[in-house]
């Protein structure tokens, strides 16, 4: 009986997969998940969008990535979540910068 108790129980967190939104934020990402249900009164199936902040310690995710998160305890005023992982990068190629001097010479 002591060992069962003394074991420490492995948490159920939620986990949730959802596209980047925005990185912009140092160490925090915005995931919008999208969620299919049923209307309750007219039975057609309806998206639910929701968008929340995840904690992104290395700062590896870019807007358009398919991420999972999951659940933690509240990190700040906003996040309840962290990354566990990056399931696809985006194809999309990074902003680049124009020169002002380019564009001042036509």
């Amino acid at each position: 009986m002591a060992e069962t108790t003394s074991q420490a129980k492995k948490a159920n967190h939620k986990i949730l997969t959802g596209t980047v939104t925005s990185n912009k934020m140092q160490k925090t990402i915005v995931v919008e998940v999208t969620r299919k249900k049923s209307h309750p009164l007219y039975g057609r199936v309806i998206s639910i969008r929701k968008k929340f902040y995840v904690h992104d310690e290395k700062n590896v995710a870019h807007i358009g990535d398919v991420v999972s998160i999951e659940e933690s305890r509240p990190l700040s005023r906003l996040k309840r979540w962290t990354l566990k992982e990056v399931v696809r990068k985006t194809a999309l190629v990074p902003e680049t910068t124009v020169d002002a001097d380019a564009g001042a010479a036509r």
